[in-house]
């Protein structure tokens, strides 16, 4: 007997990224293909004394149901945080998630129906293109470059297209490393509240500036029609699985209304836990430390780059977050390199899966917050001895022909 899936699953892709992930837990293999924060910068100590805390002083409340809304206080100082940053924030425009992920899965769950259109940027997340292919619409990518999505482009796609929703990772994009620069935010929002078109601003690594100046958000440049995301995974732990979405308050009673249906409510221990560690840990402080350490990585593998690389590779240079993009000289590609990387004990993530349409195989998403600086210049000889090898054997192959 076989059992029929629904529909909408059908052109749903697994994720690249995770599949790549299982390849490279050999312990011998140096990893660069996950989009992990370092391990040894979570809390634990401290988040392990906040959950003792909580069960000893309020068990009953920590290990009850919960309001699908989110525990109060937790909400009260997402709320803060965000009107700090110009966001005009309430506790009751902000609803607790299991991590932002869901919180796409949800705002595309209110907004989207099927056949729908949602602009984005092309690369973009790949986890975003997952779910919103399972509500059956269609996504249009608008090209990026180093300040972000081309917003230039925008007028013209949302009058051909009419889209339901544009979504963007304007902080040190997933998979580029690319900052949307402060005149296309001015842009994206105007072009947004000319036409009326919701704005999903996917905000994962916002906190992990280690160069530059912060940027407004977008939400603080189209308020009512933008739903700002953020998440605890890369500044506490990705193991706690929590997030939040703030937006307007009619629609967020809606995506409430369908997080009930999904998972009644994040869960209530581990919010009341992160709300007893921020009451008495020093959050920004932590930040600096988590900022430092990956400004240090990622100029390691700046610089190991341009000592290994053969002519003919390009990268990115990010101001902060987890990934840098990686263009390979002209004649290579990413899955080629991917598999002969392993050789070399090396693993990278191909950049073709973040493209929406006819995928492209230049380029490599490089992740350098999960390795220490040592493994990072090591790690990067590795890949530079494959490239080097690849485009040697190319190039002995080509004159074989002749």
């Amino acid at each position: 007997m076989t059992i029929h899936t629904a529909r909408r699953m059908q052109g749903m892709p697994a994720s690249a990224v995770r599949e790549i992930l299982k390849v490279a837990e050999r312990p011998d293999v140096l990893s660069f293909a996950g989009g992990l924060p370092a391990p040894e910068l979570f809390p634990a100590r401290e988040l392990g004394q906040a959950f003792e805390a909580v069960l000893r002083k309020s068990p009953g409340a920590a290990l009850q149901y919960g309001i699908t809304e989110g525990f109060l206080p937790l909400r009260a100082w997402v709320a803060d945080r965000l009107r700090a940053r110009g966001i005009a924030a309430t506790p009751e425009s902000v609803v607790v998630v299991s991590g932002s992920q869901q919180g796409i899965d949800l705002t595309a769950r209110v907004l989207l129906d099927p056949g729908a259109t949602v602009l984005v940027e092309n690369p973009s997340y790949l986890a975003a293109l997952q779910a919103f292919t399972a509500y059956e619409v269609d996504v249009v990518a608008l090209p990026g470059d180093s300040d972000g999505l081309r917003t230039d482009l925008l007028e013209d796609a949302i009058r051909e297209h009419q889209p339901a929703l544009i979504y963007v990772v304007p902080e040190f994009q997933n998979p580029r490393g690319a900052t949307l620069a402060s005149h296309r935010r001015h842009e994206l929002a105007a072009v947004a509240l000319r036409h009326g078109v919701p704005v999903l601003e996917d905000d994962p690594y916002g906190a992990l500036r280690f160069r530059g100046t912060p940027s407004t958000p977008v939400a603080a440049l189209a308020g009512d029609l933008t739903f700002h995301l953020g998440t605890f995974s890369k500044t506490l732990a990705p193991g706690l699985r929590l997030g939040w979405v703030h937006g307007p308050r009619p629609v967020m009673r809606t995506l409430t209304i369908a997080k009930q249906a999904c998972d009644l409510h994040t869960a209530t221990l581990t919010q009341h836990a992160v709300v007893e560690l921020l009451r008495s840990f020093d959050y920004d402080a932590h930040l600096e430390v988590i900022r430092a350490e990956y400004r240090l990585r990622c100029e390691a593998m700046l610089r190991t780059l341009e000592h290994t690389m053969p002519p003919g590779t390009r990268w990115s240079t990010p101001d902060g977050g987890l990934f840098l993009w990686l263009e390979l000289p002209p004649g290579l590609r990413d899955d080629e390199v991917f598999h002969a990387a392993i050789e070399h004990s090396v693993a990278v993530v191909p950049g073709n899966g973040f493209f929406v349409g006819p995928p492209q195989h230049g380029f490599l998403r490089l992740n350098f917050s999960n390795q220490s600086v040592e493994n990072i210049e090591l790690g990067m000889a590795r890949l530079g001895r494959t490239l080097h090898e690849l485009l040697a054997r190319s190039s002995a192959d080509a004159m074989g022909i002749q």
